[in-house]
């Protein structure tokens, strides 16, 4: 999982006289018929081959190679956006499966291209889950629909429950109170961890687990500007698994994204029709990839459309033309016109969000874009 902490290393990686190849590659198989991104990048290879400088080309050529053969041997492996930053005479080899689609590029440079790495970690939602009971707590990232474990906390000393005959023959209210003043303690490190965490790692939402009332004593310990965060909570033990603490909170975050769609599609409907870039419809959408204005793609998953497109240029289209308006080619007809405007976007350096259901948007044509200008 994408973490900026690791990346603030990579960033400050150096390679000296040797060089890094940094690719980023569009794997995403709803834009890829048939896989035809191994094509593109033999292609993007070829070109970065026959560009470089021969001294340049000798110290990388074993990236290159090495590159083209991981791609070939595991596609099968990939998401929808692949980056890999390699450096043969350094002896370096990252990979970054991602589950959001990226714009084809190959930099070779002295130090490694992690600026897409980073515009993901910027736009895409990244969510905070602590799971917490009276002497420990688990802090997770949960990003692009998975979970990685960041910290555990745990706190010795916090004394279990009474029994008869109290501690050091406590009574029973004064032993409460004795486990409620460590409990106490126990939750304010707890509340001072993840207010660090938070703060580092730039997440946006937090999402509670645990026990009812543990939940509504950290609730009231937190800052405002953390207790804003707060998205919702839900129930599971501390000793739960990692895919298992996700699944609890899924209907947390199914139904806070669902929220926050339909908030888009408003937002998108909204700006069209005041003509404040944003449009609506097929026509205009393909219209503005002409242009390159697109930022951020919508449309939704079971979205079809037919149409043309220029055996030359690439230019698309949905109207009966016989040629490219642009460059005169030859217009053929294709059955997944959405699928190439969502390729054709991406390698613009578009977001492209696509919506699992929406009638709003389905009434409006099933797709639009907010534009950049």
């Amino acid at each position: 999982m994408l973490s900026r902490e690791e990346l603030k290393e990579i960033a400050k990686m150096q390679a000296g006289d040797a060089f890094f190849v940094s690719l980023y590659l569009n794997v995403n198989p709803m834009t890829n018929i048939k896989n035809n991104y191994v094509i593109h990048v033999k292609n993007m290879l070829k070109d970065t081959a026959e560009k470089l400088d021969k001294i340049v080309l000798k110290k990388v050529n074993s990236d290159l190679e090495k590159i083209e053969s991981y791609i070939i041997t595991n596609k099968r492996a990939f998401k929808k956006g692949l980056s890999i930053l390699s450096s043969s005479e350094k002896n370096y080899w990252k990979e970054f499966h991602l589950s959001v689609p990226v714009k084809n590029e190959i930099i070779v440079d002295r130090a490694p291209y992690i600026k897409p790495l980073l515009d993901i970690l910027d736009n895409y939602q990244r969510y905070a889950l602590l799971l917490v009971d009276r002497e420990s707590a688990r802090l997770f990232i949960v990003h692009l629909g998975e979970i990685e474990e960041y910290s555990e906390i745990h706190t010795e000393d916090v004394p279990g429950k009474h029994k008869k005959g109290g501690w050091f023959a406590l009574s029973g209210k004064s032993y409460e109170r004795h486990i409620d003043y460590h409990v106490g303690l126990h939750l304010k490190d707890v509340v001072k961890q993840l207010e660090t965490f938070l703060s580092r790692e730039y997440v946006g939402r937090l999402i509670i687990g645990g026990s009812e009332g543990t939940i509504k004593k950290v609730k009231a310990m937190l800052p405002q500007i953390v207790a804003d965060k707060i998205i919702g909570t839900f129930q599971a033990e501390m000793f739960a698994k990692s895919n298992e603490i996700l699944e609890k909170a899924q209907p947390v975050l199914q139904a806070f994204e669902k929220k926050k769609e339909a908030e888009t599609v408003n937002d998108l409907l909204t700006r069209s029709m005041k003509n404040e870039n944003a449009v609506i419809g097929i026509e205009d959408v393909l219209n503005a990839l002409q242009e390159g204005s697109i930022m951020k793609l919508i449309f939704l998953k079971d979205y079809k459309q037919t149409g043309l497109s220029c055996k030359n240029c690439s230019y698309l289209n949905i109207q009966d033309i016989a040629s490219c308006p642009y460059c005169k080619g030859e217009m053929q007809k294709v059955n997944y016109i959405i699928e190439l405007t969502a390729q054709k976007a991406v390698e613009q350096g578009a977001i492209v969000d696509i919506i699992p259901e929406n009638k709003t948007l389905q009434e409006s044509g099933s797709i639009g874009a907010f534009l950049r200008f």
